[in-house]
């Protein structure tokens, strides 16, 4: 499909790209990680990228965002995507943001308008698999007197968990693990009494945390959607669903930039790079490696901009879309950045280059909102197959 940029939405691009390669290089990333960085990410460069529009580029007008969509923070994920930027745009302008815009409280707006402001990070805790099953919920959420919430439960791979200011706990009120009746989303404050979140290392050197919950008290006023649903009032799972679906397609866009950087670094050493006296990407056999990647990095944008383009307009086959788009850019990742590393030889392997941590960051991303597989079942059963 042609996806064309309107020219507000090239200004915001554009911006991105300035920022990134000034601001969150590659060489940030190296510098947290070699430092052992506590969050994983810099608060001081996110207060700056908030200047820019970037917190609150998804939250509403009227609590101080720009009100844009998907395919907006997904141009901006894109240019984060090149340089493998540490930014909280995931995790708290998507995910927690989209959670409290779900809540109809005082407080989620106050919390919506610091987060626009760079404030505050808000982080999703839902998953507690090893493989992603958003539904296998085993946390539970029981009354106790004065209508406060008693939660108990573990998460994992909590995005930018330890850098939270506020977490986004999904529990279950009523029904089984794997159920999707029953869930609820409940707002809980970093140090909370009972409530653990450890940093977990990952490969891609990315901030992540394990919770747990050990009778959390949360009032009744911080049950964000889904303990009492009716009315027409969406569910838990509804709620998370929305949540899931728009930030695996804002997630395949931040793929997206990765693998044009992997792919651009590497034609740039094929051509640079000379053996018996003329540039290795003169070579026939590497030249055809080249065209491939080529290839299925073009199908990959197109599909990944249009799940984008479905999800914002709320289409009808906008959950068919996402689906494709994270199998074939989960895929297309790990394929380009492998070759990447193929490609340039010796050199490649090793920790001094950076097209390794592209690799590391692909195989990530891979992994989260499910990888390839999953979402190649997921788009054969949501056409009846």
């Amino acid at each position: 499909m042609t996806f064309l940029l309107s020219p507000e939405q090239d200004a915001i691009q554009r911006a991105a790209r300035v920022f990134v390669r000034d601001q969150l290089p590659v060489a940030h990333l190296r510098a947290l990680r070699d430092a052992g960085d506590a969050l994983g990410l810099s608060r001081e460069r996110w207060r700056a990228a908030a200047e820019l529009g970037w917190a609150g580029i998804a939250i509403a007008d009227a609590h101080g965002g720009a009100g844009l969509g998907v395919v907006e923070l997904g141009l901006i994920l894109e240019e984060c995507g090149r340089t493998l930027a540490p930014t909280p745009l995931l995790s708290t302008s998507l995910l927690g943001a989209g959670a409290l815009a779900a809540a109809a409280s005082p407080e989620a707006a106050t919390i919506l308008e610091a987060i626009a402001r760079g404030e505050r990070l808000v982080a999703l805790a839902h998953e507690e698999q090893p493989r992603f099953a958003p539904y296998r919920v085993a946390t539970t959420a029981r009354r106790a007197d004065g209508g406060v919430w008693r939660l108990d439960g573990a998460k994992v791979a909590v995005l930018d968990g330890v850098a939270a200011d506020h977490l986004v706990v999904v529990a279950r009120v009523t029904g089984g693990p794997g159920d999707r009746a029953g869930l609820a989303l409940f707002l809980v404050d970093a140090g909370a009494p009972g409530l653990t979140v450890e940093r977990r290392s990952r490969v891609d050197s990315r901030g992540c945390a394990a919770v747990t919950l050990a009778d959390v008290r949360v009032p009744a006023t911080r049950c964000l959607v889904g303990a009492a649903p009716g009315d027409g009032a969406p569910t838990g799972a509804d709620v998370l669903d929305r949540l899931i679906a728009r930030a695996t397609a804002a997630l395949c866009a931040e793929m997206l930039g990765g693998m044009q950087e992997a792919f651009d670094r590497t034609i740039a050493y094929l051509e640079e790079r000379k053996q018996f006296g003329v540039p290795i990407g003169s070579f026939q056999a590497l030249k055809h490696r080249a065209a491939h990647l080529f290839c299925e990095l073009e199908l990959t944008r197109s599909v990944v901009r249009a799940a984008l383009v479905a999800v914002d307009a709320g289409a009808a086959d906008a959950a068919i879309l996402v689906a494709a788009a994270k199998a074939k850019a989960s895929a297309t990742y790990v394929d380009v950045t492998a070759e990447a590393i193929q490609l340039h030889g010796g050199i490649g392997a090793t920790d001094d280059l950076d097209i390794g941590l592209f690799y590391k960051r692909a195989r990530a991303c891979e992994l989260t909102f499910g990888d390839a597989a999953y979402h190649r079942d997921r788009f054969g059963q949501l056409q009846g197959y």
